[in-house]
């Protein structure tokens, strides 16, 4: 980068710490509060809520993990994005109200709700070792990667760096993280189109065309493969997106429980009232349609160029060919100023990605765990400052294992997927049938978080003792290296029926010994919208559904 690029960068930066500064000191609780710091309880607007869950969940693993993929794979890839779409709608009307309604604010609150203080710890546990170990390492790592090839800065400097800028937004509490993630979102789209406009008008310049709707066109025509929404069974990269599975099997699994059921995101939500906490879902709903355009787009054309002689040395890492270095490439071909623009909204996607997951690892351990365990009588000001030392030393502990996890061995978009599905079945599972199923006991929904964490592990490591070709022919196995693996979606579906399946069982044997389950209160009457609402989310599936049919 040249020193105009670093003053773009340098007027992001002061925009947003200046920005920040303004919203902790304006809105600031006399009181201490910790739901006013973990939550900021009324304080956000729609807008808000809804530029925030896309700051915290658009990062380097979608940056440079989904182009990656894009590079790889193709606009299939996109379902994360497009069904993410549909499953917002979902959650703003099925899930929202439940919670709202019962005055739940943590995850394991509600876990502790609906079924037991023992399933409620295990959970905490559960999603601060994800959160930590796979979340806030992934980021790091990913988003460290890009920042040092693009400055040339030291790797391990760029990700203290990012860490840094990050503690400095989520000590401010949840107030600072949603309306500094504004900012965030408005540099991250325009960044993010300003490089997909010159990837496209870079092809189009190589092949002789006439601006970005040539090079989209030229684009298309010579990587054909690449925008079929739906993999058949040949396709070399059906085992990271099998077929029909992502629109009627696991990829439900994993959205329904990212989005409805993960602290990192529904804590945007969960200090609003409903008609602005679903707005704001309906607002991150429209966003989400866009984020293809900016992601993935720029990684398919990335690939069309590599595969006529360019980038040869650069897509390299180690020797090999490296998906995950579509986006760099591209970033580092912008013009001066622009550059530092593109550059200003990648750091801004991990900034807020961090934030975010590092205020929810805060928010649990502080309300869920340390107020329940070493202190139970802890004051309001106490657990607000409990939360601020688990963010710096979470942060740490990411710096220090991240290198070591091996997430530049495989695509890091899929590396987070994977991992993260090793949980998701049985968390979805006894969220849904604790939300609407009051049979449901605490005794299935720890069989649906031991056991659907061991069934995952089991299906995991599976074909190495089992053959299982004979899945083949039902398309639910695929061969990798001369062994047949389930597809991980695929996998995360089955572990999710049997989780359902088993709590069913037990809860009905349980109801017959007489355990009379904690039920929570659900009125039909709550899961009506407002018209607004509804045309907006008809609109949104319309588009959906359409997006689908052109590109399957």
């Amino acid at each position: 980068m040249e020193t105009k690029d670093y003053i773009v960068f340098l007027l992001y930066f002061i925009i947003v710490a200046g920005y920040g500064l303004y919203i902790y000191y304006k809105k600031k609780s006399a009181s201490g509060d910790s739901k006013d710091y973990f939550l900021a309880e009324g304080s956000l607007t729609w807008w808000a809520i809804g530029a925030s869950l896309i700051a915290s969940n658009i990062s380097a693993e979608q940056f440079i993990g989904m182009s990656g993929s894009g590079f790889q794979i193709g606009l299939a890839i996109a379902t994360y994005e497009w069904m993410a779409a549909a499953t917002l709608i979902v959650v703003a009307i099925f899930f929202l109200p439940v919670y709202l309604k019962n005055k739940i604010f943590t995850m394991p609150q509600f876990l502790n709700v609906r079924y037991n203080g023992t399933v409620s710890m295990i959970m905490a546990v559960f999603w601060l070792l994800l959160y930590i170990v796979v979340n806030l390492t992934s980021i790091l790592f990913l988003g460290a990667l890009a920042v040092s090839s693009i400055s040339g800065l030291d790797f391990q400097l760029c990700m203290i760096g990012l860490a840094v800028f990050a503690i400095i937004i989520t000590l401010g509490g949840m107030k600072v993280i949603g309306y500094t993630d504004v900012i965030q979102v408005f540099f991250l789209i325009l960044g993010g189109l300003a490089t997909t406009y010159i990837a496209l008008n870079l092809v189009s310049d190589h092949f002789g065309g006439a601006g970005v709707l040539d090079g989209f066109g030229i684009v298309h025509e010579r990587a054909t493969d690449h925008f079929e929404m739906i993999l058949h069974p040949d396709n070399p990269n059906y085992i990271d997106l099998p077929g029909l599975s992502v629109l009627i099997g696991g990829m439900w699994v994993i959205n329904l429980s990212y989005w409805g059921c993960n602290q990192y995101i529904t804590q945007r939500a969960l200090g609003a009232d409903l008609p602005t906490a679903r707005n704001g879902l309906l607002f991150a709903a429209v966003l989400k349609l866009l984020m293809p355009l900016i992601v993935v787009i720029p990684g398919i054309a990335a690939y069309v160029l590599y595969n006529d002689g360019l980038f040869q040395e650069e897509m390299l890492a180690g020797g090999e060919l490296n998906p995950d270095r579509a986006y760099p490439v591209l970033l580092n071909l912008l013009p001066t100023g622009l550059k530092g623009l593109s550059f200003a909204a990648l750091t801004a996607a991990v900034v807020a990605s961090l934030a975010g997951k590092a205020n929810s690892v805060a928010t649990i351990f502080s309300l869920d765990i340390y107020k329940k365990i070493f202190e139970k009588d802890a004051s309001e000001r106490k657990l607000v400052n409990v939360g601020k030392i688990t963010i710096v030393l979470s942060m740490v502990l990411a710096i220090i294992i991240a290198p070591h996890l091996g997430i530049d061995k495989k695509g890091g978009f899929q590396y987070i997927q994977e991992y993260t599905g090793f949980v998701s079945p049985g968390i979805f599972a006894m969220f849904l049938l604790g939300f609407f199923w009051k049979k449901a006991t605490s005794n299935a929904a720890l069989f649906a978080t031991i056991g659907g964490f061991l069934m995952s592990v089991i299906m995991k490591f599976l074909p190495g003792f089992v053959d299982l070709s004979f899945l083949a022919p039902f398309n639910f196995a695929v061969p990798v290296n001369g062994v047949y693996e389930i597809p991980f979606v695929d996998r995360i579906g089955f572990v999710f029926l049997f989780c359902v399946i088993g709590m069913y069982f037990i809860s009905i044997y349980e109801n017959k010994k007489g355990v009379v389950p904690k039920g929570l209160e659900v009125d039909p009457t709550m899961f009506k919208t407002k018209t607004g609402f509804a045309v907006g989310a008809l609109i949104i599936l319309g588009i959906t559904a359409a997006l689908y049919t052109l590109f399957w």
